[in-house]
């Protein structure tokens, strides 16, 4: 009896030591999937009472959570801006050349050490070649250790950028091939067009990437692995000076109310639908909602879980 008794205890014991990513979960919520649209306003996107740019954005909004109140509150620069988001910490990075890692880990970090999963199970896929900085960071105890793929750009470091259509290709062929529990994408429109002065083509980014985000969440729906266990986020990194203000859409940069006010969508089995929420929530609060699902911590996260966003 005494040995069945601690043959039991070694199981549990085992389970909990050993195995904490197999523990139930109070989530439904298995996989996470971050797109970033790079550099629109919000007065383009959701700001824009006729939504004319982004019809599919409105679709997918009968089925998850927009957050009309959603800011990047800390610099409001590409790199910066994307490592609020995947780290949970503000912090100031060189934004042109991709030669300067995040201070902190990131939650596809966290996510790789707690379930001792292959790094093809995280992955960050980007149009912008600087964005592969988001794989590593300047921690010392977490550089090099627990990194996820990545595709950005042309090649590994540098400045160099692809188009979104090759970016979403890419995409296309790690979900089906790799099924990653995890993946942060980069779109660079309509960031790419603003800064060549282009105010046609940023508006078509901006309905490019809204096409772009549509395939995406219409596939999760569709595949047996993602189906009713994928959380989808829709959101960017930094939006861009209103107009009478420096040189308008064409750049961003500074605290103005263009640059920080940015969109949130929110789709997956634990959020509400047909919903429009209000709270105030920036981007740190990103990495923190994505811990709270997958059951991690990130101890030096900024951020706050967006519960607004939950089913009650």
């Amino acid at each position: 009896m005494k040995t069945l008794f601690f043959f039991f205890f070694y199981i549990f014991y085992s389970a909990i030591v050993f195995g904490q990513n197999k523990l139930p979960s109070k989530y439904k919520t298995q996989h996470v999937i971050v797109i970033v649209i790079d550099g629109p306003r919000y007065s383009e996107t959701w700001g824009d009472e006729s939504r004319r740019y982004i019809p599919r954005m409105v679709e997918m909004s009968k089925r998850g959570v927009v957050c009309t109140n959603f800011y990047n509150d800390g610099h409001t620069y590409t790199s910066s801006g994307h490592a609020a988001i995947s780290s949970g910490f503000k912090q100031a990075l060189e934004n042109k050349k991709g030669i300067e890692l995040p201070q902190k880990p990131s939650f596809l970090q966290y996510y790789l050490k707690k379930t001792q999963a292959n790094a093809s199970k995280a992955w960050i896929i980007t149009s912008k070649e600087k964005l592969w900085i988001l794989a590593n960071c300047h921690d010392s105890t977490w550089k090099d250790q627990y990194t996820p793929s990545y595709s950005c750009g042309k090649a590994d470091g540098g400045i160099g950028q692809r188009h979104d259509s090759l970016t979403f290709q890419k995409i296309m062929t790690v979900l089906k091939q790799d099924k990653p529990n995890l993946m942060l994408i980069n779109f660079r429109e309509p960031d790419h067009s603003g800064h060549k002065n282009d105010w046609k083509n940023y508006l078509k980014g901006i309905q490019d990437t809204d096409s772009l985000a549509w395939e995406i969440w219409k596939y999760i729906q569709k595949d047996s692995y993602y189906k009713d266990k994928t959380t989808l986020f829709v959101t960017n990194d930094h939006g861009r000076h209103l107009d009478g203000i420096k040189d308008g859409f064409v750049n961003h940069g500074d605290d103005c109310e263009g640059c920080r006010h940015i969109n949130l969508y929110a789709f997956g089995p634990d959020f509400k639908e047909n919903t429009i929420v209000n709270q105030r929530y920036v981007q740190v609060d990103i990495s923190a909602t994505i811990a709270e699902l997958l059951g991690f911590t990130m101890p030096h996260g900024q951020g706050k879980v967006m519960e607004s966003l939950f089913y009650e």
